[in-house]
């Protein structure tokens, strides 16, 4: 079996940001549901902290056309900056994600995806 623990080093979205294009684990602050137009300094909502998948870029247009430059964004199209730089949904600290069981990459495709699998279950291919 292969050994599946990782080590975790996070890092302070405020002292240094990954390298664009690089997938992270972001560590996210803000309220759900957000404050409402009608009390926005009430503080409405419970507060969160949580772990989500993200990609970090130097420059990130959205579908509407906006231009981001320093941010998160995760698989919805969501923008979220680093902490201290006026986004509700905060990023506090962010991680290198782990390679995948059994190897040195993040990602495999095609018809390597089986026998990465195999390996890492430690098992022969299926005949």
């Amino acid at each position: 079996m292969t050994n599946l623990n990782t080590v975790v080093t996070w890092v302070d979205a405020r002292e240094r940001l990954p390298r664009s294009g690089m997938p992270v684990a972001a560590a996210i602050t803000g309220r759900y549901p957000a404050d409402s137009p009608a009390e926005p300094d009430k503080g409405s909502g419970e507060e969160f902290w949580l772990v989500r998948p993200m990609v970090f870029a130097t420059l990130h247009w959205s579908e509407d056309g906006t231009e981001h430059r320093d941010c998160f964004v995760d698989s919805d199209g969501v923008v979220r900056l680093p902490h201290g730089l006026g986004s509700d949904e905060a990023v506090t600290h962010w991680a290198e994600l782990p390679t995948l069981p059994g190897g040195t990459t993040f990602v495999v495709l095609g018809e390597e995806v089986q026998s990465a699998l195999q390996n890492a279950w430690g098992t022969p291919p299926r005949t």
